[in-house]
């Protein structure tokens, strides 16, 4: 072996079986050993009782950097092979479980002195097992426990008593901590440390203090939950968003697996589009290129060279730096197809050792941040008012000292309980909830999005596309089932087909009058040009990959006589493949025939292939192929036979080809990396029309109603599809999207216009065919400039540009790329457009539950601050007749329970039957100001007639019942009014799917029996007495006023409102605007706030440098 990394760690025991084999010739360490252990990660490289040849350490040598050299030292490919006892092309062992026997490091890389022209990679099978035969819990024991597997260890989730103890990190909390502590120590004093009277009832002032301190633990411990329950639920949706499948190859055979369960030694294919989830190295392919900007910062593209290339030139001195072998986990592959040998997965990639160091936090969503803004605001007026509470108090407290006979500790007591209110008030007039709701919101929303196939990956998209007003869709897999057929075809010009339509042939017998030359041409221009493969789908035989490549396949399997797809692609010399490019809008292969001329098979779409070719097959009945002219009259037919299938909704795809005596061609220009391939572009013309076949791809069930539904809603659906403009217009006239007076335009066209011209055209622009991904990201980025909200649905690894620029991105969860994926902000796991009016219904439904909890929430605190402040002032005592336990009570009703019970109303049909509100609209309507207002006078007026009257209206009620009367009648008007902020517009049933709401009832029914059970056994601590009766029914029948009187606000019109608002803005909004921003000054000056700002500024600088260094947000997604 080449010097390895055991000596540095010697001692170990005899027991331990090291992955570095020493060679017998090895003394000491070399400075250049290229598998020398990294200082600190000396552990990567011990294994007990490995197996294998060699370590997770020394397969981290191979990136960061990337390094040659350590791949020379394994052995390249071959001693990899060898060394993880696998198969270049088999994979591993479906039925691996416990390996037999160890393979050395020596053994390993001795393969190495083969010649690789002489080896046959194919004879090199995996270990034999002695584990399990079939793929469970027992599989792959000694490989998972030697390298692990794919997963990530989950970000370590705060602790319940954590997050109690960052709840409990609030000022107010800590304030009224402090009061009472105080005011239970005076209490403790009076009842304890004073000398009583005979006979008189021992003070029990302390209780006050206890229920402050029971009431902040309540508070405490109801967020928390609150929050603890929301990290577990957002857990489950990112457990969700970074699953996902990857085509492998086990035992031989291509098959799906979850990222979860890559290992090291896995053969996995490479696709365009695709995220690579492991490192590896290149073992075979065509043309393969790869984004790892993501994951080393390198802003080229990097051309992927086998490693069995790469060895062999290290090995005869000619590898340059270009050569580049390594896939790095977390990159892209933007072209080109191919299989890797994975080397490291999990913490041990280099994507997992980033994910590890960067567990990025949830960012606020805007709702969020506008809502923190909405409550500083509603605070800064609500500690106004506790200020100047206090100073009336604190004033008169003072003026009445001098004649004051009370002792000292009463008269302690007495300015606490000033401190105590002014402080409750603050508290109550603190929305706390406000964030609360949003997240309580987004948490059930999302929650339950996910149940009907919208998995949400970014928050802020939720909310978003409650106000989307435009919906760019693609058409194959969401407007339609993407189940495709291939019935109706032209092959060369007269062999005509068309499955189940009247005087046409089937398929069977026209195919039957091919020759077998002719049979042979088409199923080798299906099959070698295509990355669809064979596996198995439900334990049914079937062709995995895209389903227009699927259809073709199956077609040639039905009506071809093609066999195994893995015998008939090994059969084939392959001398170039041309990936799919989404420009040109087609892909190629060249292969090698038997008699030595090379053959370019073309596929792609129809007009632009016909476009191109000049000759066609003469007869398709001859043994031999034979082309001829093809003249314009021969054009014309076969433009109209391809508008009749388009015509049809029959999705076009043409075949060309064209023979070479040699490849390159003469005089053809070359690839510059590569001088044996051919600039495709530069001869891609001139060629030979195969045929033409129409696929068929029915419309979803329920896409039409969809359409119309969004359509009601104010969202205009537009179709941006590949397809020609025939194809597109009859697909979106059958689905309803396009409409008399709509503009059908192509995507080369639409690119062309000025900025006037696309402005005009865009009103009426419905349907945009031949559409290239760039056109789409113009289209959304044009549309966002004219102010609309923006959603996208792209499947596609070059709809990312269009995805990341629209508001919301919907990608597709079963056709889609990674890179798709990535972009997206919504994932549809069905691929349906159905699936983005439940998005839509759900965002709208997040919006109106914020909406109805600030209507509720602004109305509890206007009436429960003036109440607190106005019965305070004018009581001789200075008491408030709702005391500091009360108002905590109330506030936990308001910020915690009404939270959960309103957020939860899910969205039903009638919630699209509104337009959109636009990006300017405000957060509080003229309607909610409206019930807010109308429903804090009516609050106000019982309340305050009851405290200074109620003793003439009742004159047999204690002063003690009243104030109980008052509080309780406070919190049932509390309850029905939760009632009536169901419903944010005019209507009057507020009792609607209120049955299929459990959350609300549930909610509400532990706020009723929490009343009850305060007013039966609160007592002193609460500073009520339980109530007989009459005055029940008075508490009850008052609040339920509440509900007759909504229904009066709801007829007054919303335009008499606004101008009323509008005069009364003219008049007080310089006064409010002078006294908020006094307020902020203020508060800014104090010095718990100037270091607050200070570490806030201080995490915004850290979270900055951090979302910088991350590269994304999932494992590779």
């Amino acid at each position: 072996m080449l010097s390895g990394a055991t000596t540095v760690l010697a001692d170990i025991p005899d027991d331990r079986i090291y992955s570095e084999h020493k060679a017998d010739t090895a003394t000491k360490i070399e400075e250049a050993d290229p598998l020398r252990p990294d200082r600190g990660r000396e552990n990567d490289f011990i294994v007990e009782q490995n197996c294998f040849a060699f370590s997770p350490g020394q397969l981290n040598k191979f990136l960061d950097p990337k390094s040659p050299a350590a791949f020379k030292a394994v052995g390249g490919m071959l001693g990899l092979e060898k060394g993880l006892r696998t198969s270049l092309t088999a994979g591993l062992s479906a039925d691996e479980g416990n390996l037999d026997g160890c393979v050395s490091f020596q053994e390993a890389t001795a393969v190495a002195t083969r010649d690789y022209k002489e080896h046959n990679i194919s004879q090199t099978l995996p270990a034999q097992s002695s584990g399990s035969t079939t793929a469970g819990p027992g599989t792959f024991v000694d490989r998972k426990r030697v390298y692990g597997d794919n997963s990530l260890p989950s970000k370590k989730a705060k602790s319940i008593f954590r997050l109690m103890w960052e709840q409990y990190n609030d000022k107010i909390l800590i304030l009224l901590t402090i009061a009472a502590v105080i005011s239970l120590a005076l209490g403790l004093y009076e009842s304890l440390g004073v000398k009583h009277a005979p006979g008189t009832p021992p003070p029990v002032d302390w209780i006050e203090g206890v229920a402050i301190c029971v009431a902040i633990v309540i508070v405490v411990f109801v967020g928390s939950i609150n929050d603890w329950q929301k990290e577990r639920q957002f857990v489950k949706l990112n457990a969700k968003k970074e699953d996902r499948e990857v085509k492998a190859i086990r035992s031989g055979k291509s098959v799906q697996i979850n990222v979860h369960d890559i290992l090291v030694g896995d053969v996995l294919h490479l696709e365009p589009g695709d995220m690579i989830p492991a490192d590896g190295v290149f073992i075979e392919g065509h043309n393969v290129k790869c984004d790892e900007s993501s994951a080393t910062g390198e802003s080229d593209q990097m051309k992927k060279t086998p490693g069995e290339e790469v060895f062999r030139r290290l090995e005869n001195g000619s590898a340059s730096e270009k050569l580049d072998p390594f896939l790095v986990s977390g990159s892209k592959v933007l072209e080109g197809v191919g299989t890797y040998l994975v080397t490291s997965t999990g913490v041990n990639s280099s994507f997992g050792k980033l994910m590890v160091s960067l567990h990025q936090e949830v960012e606020p969503t805007p709702l969020q941040v506008k809502l923190s803004g909405l409550a500083d605001a509603i605070a800064y007026l609500g500690g106004g008012a506790a200020i100047l509470l206090f100073s009336v108090l604190f004033f008169r407290f003072c003026a009445n000292l001098a004649s004051d006979n009370r002792l000292p500790a009463e008269k302690g007591s007495a300015f606490l309980d000033i401190l105590i209110v002014a402080i409750t008030l603050i508290v109550v007039a603190i929305p706390e909830g406000l964030p609360l709701a949003v997240t309580l919101a987004l948490a059930f929303a999302t929650t339950r999005m996910l149940k009907e196939n919208n998995l949400v990956r970014v928050l802020r998209a939720c909310e978003t596309m409650g106000n989307a007003t435009t919906v760019c869709s693609d058409k194959t897999g969401t407007l339609t089932q993407n189940k495709m057929t291939v019935v109706a075809g032209t092959i060369s010009k007269d062999a005509k087909f068309f499955s189940g339509a009247e005087k046409a042939e089937p398929p069977a017998k026209v195919v039957s009058t091919f020759s077998k030359a002719v049979k042979d041409l088409l199923m080798k221009s299906i099959t070698i040009n295509s990355t669809a493969f064979e596996g198995e789908e439900d334990g049914a035989a079937t062709f995995i990959g895209s389903k227009t490549e699927t259809a073709m396949l199956a077609f040639a399997r039905d009506f071809l006589g093609m066999g195994s797809l893995k015998a008939e692609r090994s059969s084939v010399s392959v001398v170039q493949m041309i990936p799919f490019d989404s420009a040109r809008k087609c892909m190629g292969a060249v292969i090698r025939l038997p008699s030595g001329v090379h053959r370019l098979l073309v596929k792609g779409a129809s007009e632009i292939l016909l476009s191109k070719a000049t000759r066609r097959v003469a007869d398709v009945t001859s043994e031999e192929i034979v082309d001829t002219e093809l003249t314009s009259a021969d054009n014309k037919e076969l433009e109209d036979r391809i508008n009749f299938y388009a015509e049809r909704s029959l999705r076009t795809i043409g075949m060309l080809y064209k023979d070479y005596t040699q490849w390159p061609p003469i005089g053809a220009k070359t690839l510059e990396e590569n001088s044996g391939h051919a600039d495709f572009d530069d001869i891609f013309n001139e060629m030979v029309f195969l045929g033409v076949v129409g696929i068929q791809d029915p419309l979803r069930p329920g896409v039409t109603e969809a359409v119309k539904q969004c359509q009601d809603a104010g969202v205009v659906v537009r179709m941006v599809t590949g397809d020609n403009m025939v194809t597109a217009q009859a697909i979106a006239s059958e689905c309803g999207i396009f409409t008399e007076g709509g503009v059908v335009m192509e995507g080369p066209k639409f690119r062309q216009l000025s900025e006037e011209d696309m402005d005009a055209v865009l009103p009426k622009l419905q349907v945009l065919a031949r559409s290239s991904p760039e056109d789409k990201r113009i289209l959304v980025s044009r549309l966002k400039e004219l102010g609309e909200t923006v959603a996208v649905t792209g499947d596609g690894t070059n709809d990312g540009p269009a995805l990341k620029t629209a508001d919301v991105g919907f990608s597709m969860g079963i056709a889609g790329t990674e890179v798709a994926k990535e972009a997206s902000s919504i994932i549809l796991m069905d691929d349906n457009f159905a699936s983005i009016i439940k998005a839509i219904m759900w965002g709208r439904a997040v919006n109106d539950a914020v909406q109805k909890f600030l209507q509720f929430q602004l109305t509890v605190n206007i009436t429960a601050v003036l109440l607190t402040f106005v019965s305070a002032v004018s009581s001789p005592t200075m008491d408030s007749v709702l005391t500091a336990v009360q108002l905590l009570w109330v506030n936990l009703i308001m910020d915690t329970f009404a939270a959960l019970a309103l957020a939860t109303d899910a969205p039903t049909p009638a919630i699209l039957n509104r337009k959109p509100s636009p990006k300017s609209a405000p957060l509080i309507s003229v309607n909610m100001w409206k019930m807010i207002i109308g429903q804090a006078i009516f609050q106000l007026i019982p309340t305050f007639v009851l405290h200074f009257a109620g003793q003439k209206i009742f004159p047999s009620w204690t002063p003690l019942e009243l104030d109980t009367v008052v509080f309780n009648c406070f919190v049932w008007m509390q309850i029905f009014n939760e009632f009536n902020n169901r419903r944010l517009d005019n209507n009057f049933n507020i009792f609607e799917g209120i049955t299929k709401n459990y959350f609300f009832m549930g909610i509400n029914a532990i706020m009723i029996g929490g009343q009850i059970m305060i007013i039966f056994v609160g007592k002193t601590a609460f500073s009520i007495t339980p109530l007989n009766g009459a005055q029940w029914a008075v508490s009850i029948v008052v609040a339920l006023f509440c509900l007759p009187w909504a229904v009066l606000i709801r007829c007054i019109p919303d335009e008499q409102v606004l101008r009323l608002w509008q005069g009364l803005a003219k008049v007080f909004g310089p006064f409010v605007n002078a006294v908020v921003k006094g307020y902020q000054s203020m508060v800014r000056a104090l010095p718990w706030k100037k270091a607050a700002k200070k570490k806030a500024a201080e995490e915004t600088a850290i979270g900055e440098a951090s979302a910088e260094n991350n590269t994304a947000n999932s494992w590779p997604v």
